[in-house]
C-alpha cells in the first residue's frame, strides 16, 4: 500500500486497457520516481467532458498521457460522430485542463494523418491529408491538443502491436493456426511499433528536465509490407501455414488504409535520445512474451 503523503509526481494515463496503456503499467515499477493513475475506457470515458474537468482538477497530476482513442478504423466510417468526439473534441478538452492545472500533455496519434502517397519517410512538418474518418478525427485531435495547449506533446506512431489486446501480431499467429491458407496485403509499406518500446520512450519523454512540445514521430526501424510482417510472425511462431500476398484491392474495407506508413524518427531521436529499435528485435521479443 502506498504512503498517504506520497510526494512523488503523479503520471496519469488514460486509456489504460488499450495495448499501450497496459506497457505503461507494466513499467510503473521501473519509473518508481513517480506514481501512477491508470484509468481505463469504463473508470474515465474523455468524451465525458465535465466529469474530466473535475477528476483532473481533483487528483492534480503532473503529466497526462492520453492513450484513449476511437480506434475502430472501419466502424469509424459508420460512426464519425463519436469518433470525432473521442479522438477530436476530448482531446482539446484534456489538452486544455492540463493548461488550467499547470500538467504536462502527450497525446498518442497516428500515421493516419498522412494521405499514404509517399516515397520518403514522412517529417513531423510534411502535409497532412487524412483519407479516411479514422485519419481525420485523430488530425483535428491533434489541431485542437495545440490550440488549447501549446505545451502539448504530440507522438505519431504506426503499425502497434504488443502482447496485450487485439493486434496483427495476434491475428496471423490466429489466422496460421485455423487456416490452410491466409492472404495479407503486400501493396502497404510502413514500419511496425513495438507498444513497449512506444511506452518506454513516451516515460522517458514524461520525465525530461529537457521539456520542447510540438509533433514527434515514433516507430520502429525498417521498411517492411503486412505480407513481409506476417511471414515473419509465421517463421518465429513456427508455424508453416503457407501465406499469399494479395493486392489492397482484392481486400477492400470501409475506410482506406495508407499504401505508406513509413514514419521519420529523427526528430524523436534528436530531441530526447530515444532508442529505435530494429523491428524483428521488437516482434523477436514480443513473440517471446507470447510463448514462442
Amino acid at each position: 500500500m502506498k504512503e498517504l503523503n506520497d510526494n512523488r509526481p503523479l503520471v496519469l494515463v488514460t486509456g489504460a486497457n488499450g495495448q499501450l496503456g497496459k506497457e505503461l503499467q507494466r513499467l510503473e515499477t521501473k519509473w518508481s520516481a513517480y506514481k501512477f493513475l491508470f484509468l481505463s475506457r469504463e473508470d474515465l470515458p474523455i468524451h465525458h467532458f465535465e466529469l474530466v474537468r473535475n477528476f483532473l482538477k481533483g487528483c492534480n497530476p503532473s503529466v497526462l498521457i492520453n492513450c484513449a482513442a476511437y480506434t475502430a478504423v472501419d466502424k469509424a466510417e459508420q460512426e464519425p460522430d463519436l469518433a470525432y468526439q473521442i479522438n477530436a473534441e476530448a482531446v482539446g478538452v484534456l489538452a486544455a485542463v492540463c493548461t488550467a492545472n499547470h500538467c504536462r500533455f502527450i497525446h498518442v496519434s497516428t500515421d493516419y494523418v498522412f494521405d499514404g502517397n509517399a516515397k520518403l519517410p514522412y517529417k513531423e512538418d510534411d502535409p497532412t491529408a487524412p483519407q479516411s474518418v479514422y485519419g481525420q478525427t485523430k488530425l483535428e485531435g491533434e489541431r485542437q491538443a495545440l490550440l488549447a495547449n501549446p505545451n502539448t506533446i504530440i507522438i505519431r506512431t504506426s503499425w502497434v502491436y504488443s502482447s496485450f489486446g487485439k493486434n496483427f501480431v495476434k491475428t496471423i499467429i490466429r489466422l496460421l493456426q485455423d487456416k490452410p491458407l491466409i492472404s495479407v496485403v503486400q501493396d502497404q509499406l510502413g514500419s511496425p511499433t513495438y507498444a513497449a518500446d512506444l511506452a518506454d520512450a513516451i516515460l522517458q519523454i514524461a520525465s525530461s528536465n529537457n521539456w520542447i512540445s510540438g509533433i514527434y514521430n515514433y516507430s520502429n526501424s525498417g521498411v517492411i509490407s503486412w505480407l513481409q510482417f506476417a511471414n515473419e510472425i509465421g517463421k518465429l511462431a513456427g508455424i508453416s501455414t503457407p501465406i499469399n500476398g494479395i493486392a489492397t484491392a482484392e481486400y477492400p474495407t470501409p475506410a482506406k488504409r495508407p499504401a505508406w506508413s513509413v514514419l521519420d524518427t529523427s526528430k524523436i531521436v534528436t530531441t530526447y535520445g530515444v532508442t529505435i529499435r530494429d523491428w524483428k528485435d521488437s516482434l523477436g521479443q514480443c513473440m517471446h512474451e507470447l510463448g514462442y
